[in-house]
Formats: C-alpha cells, structure tokens, sequence
C-alpha cells in the first residue's frame, strides 16, 4: 500500500484530518518571531534561533527552548532529534503563513477591503521611491485584464 493511499485511508477513518487553510496552527507573535529565523536561516539549532533572537530582544535559551518545544507539538516546526543537538526546521511556508496572517487581518480588521489595508499600510510608516515603484509595478501586473473603474479615461486604457 503506497504512502498517498495509507494517508487517504487514515483521513477517511478519521485518524488523520487534512492540512486545510481552517486547522493550519495560527503562529503567535513569538512563534512568528522563530519562523523568521527559520525561513532566514534554514534548520536550525535552539543556540542559532535563540543568538538571532537575542540581537532584537533580551530573551533566555531556557525561553527559547520551550517556545520551540510548544510549537513542535503544535505542528509549526519539525524537529530533527537523531543527534545530541536537536535541529528544528519550519513545518509551516513562509507565503502561505503570511497569506493566512493577512487574510485574517484583512477581515478583522479592515472588512474585507484590500483598499483599506494598503491606506493604512502605506500611510503609518515611510515608504521609500524604490518600494513605492513596485508596488506600482505589481499593481500593473497583478491582473491586465482587469476591468476599467469608471473614472479610467480612454488614453489610461490603451
């Protein structure tokens, strides 16, 4: 019986629940903090998280340690224990994790309105020329077949 068959089968028995965007763990602000080493830095120890950690904050291995530990169990990161010195890799992707974040930002706090969120975004800190230019160019690439606002004139559309 092939692994995608067994999985299938656990699923269908109820021993197993699919990684649907509902039950993906929902990281804490901490657990954030950790991703972020380890999407920046690939597997690493709890020492390497825990020194990258400490150059923003004031933050003890002990801490560091059981915070990794918590989100072992919660399926956020994966833990490679064969050696004496235990290696913890990111179980959740970076894009995913931060569309998640953002899709619940977007509906609690902003109704739904990407308008809304990009205002705010854009208005409470300094954006520099260079970001604002990509923004820009994302925007003209996000969707070219858009249909035209009412107030695009015709020399806009061509």
């Amino acid at each position: 019986m092939c692994f995608v068959h067994i999985c299938y089968e656990a699923i269908r028995n109820g021993l197993l629940t699919p990684m649907t965007k509902k039950n993906i763990p929902r990281p804490t602000e901490s657990e954030l903090e950790i991703l972020q080493v380890l999407w920046q830095h690939g597997p690493s120890t709890v020492r390497l998280v825990n020194d990258e950690l400490s150059k923003r904050r004031d933050v003890g291995y002990t801490t560091t340690l059981k915070l990794l530990q918590l989100m072992h169990e919660k399926g956020i990161v994966t833990r490679d224990d064969s050696s004496r010195t235990h290696v913890y890799r990111p179980a959740l992707r970076e894009q995913e994790t931060q569309g998640q974040l953002i899709d619940r930002l977007l509906e609690a706090a902003f109704g739904g309105s990407a308008l809304k969120l990009v205002q705010q975004a854009l208005g409470n800190r300094r954006t520099t020329r260079e970001e604002l230019d990509q923004i820009r160019d994302l925007l003209d690439n996000i969707d070219p077949h858009a249909t035209p606002s009412a107030t695009d004139t015709p020399d806009e559309l061509a």
